[in-house]
């Protein structure tokens, strides 16, 4: 059976991101933080004081489950949360110190694994590659704006 290419593009990616994710995860291991915890301090280290409300868009999962993960990382002192002062309601998330020392550090294990993918390829090959995945993404996101994005609502990612 012949693949076509809109379903190899589909599998390609998924194991690209699965190898990475993969390679992260058993060099990252000694910090003691699971994958959607990396996750979430990726996106704290972008969009810092963000509400909890606000992380679970962006992780793309429900607002209890961000709940439960910041009460772990609060705890082992990976993050605060301070009431927002415009609604007392809401709970702002920061990074502390320890994230902001251990993120150069996962940074550079990150930097490690995109030079070991992409190697092999030229400066103009790797930029091509970054362009088009911008492309794809930029199409997509589109799609999803206007219709909802079917990948999440059936529970994939």
């Amino acid at each position: 059976m012949k693949i076509d290419e809109p379903q190899r593009l589909g599998f390609l990616l998924n194991d690209a991101t699965r190898l990475l994710r993969k390679r992260f995860k058993a060099r990252a291991t000694r910090f003691g933080l699971s994958m959607a915890q990396w996750r979430l301090l990726f996106r704290l280290m972008r969009e810092e004081g963000v509400p909890q409300a606000r992380l679970a868009e962006l992780l793309e999962i429900e607002p209890i489950s961000v709940s439960r993960l910041l009460d772990r990382m609060e705890e082992a002192g990976w993050i605060v949360r301070r009431p927002c002062e415009a609604d007392r309601r809401v709970r702002m998330v920061y990074p502390t110190d320890k994230t902001r020392r251990t993120y150069a550090e996962i940074r550079g294990i990150g930097d490690e694994l995109y030079g070991e993918a992409m190697a092999g390829m030229s400066d103009t090959e790797r930029q091509a590659l970054l362009d088009a995945l911008r492309i794809v993404v930029e199409n997509l996101s589109g799609e999803e704006a206007a219709y909802g994005d079917p990948l999440v609502a059936a529970g994939g990612e």
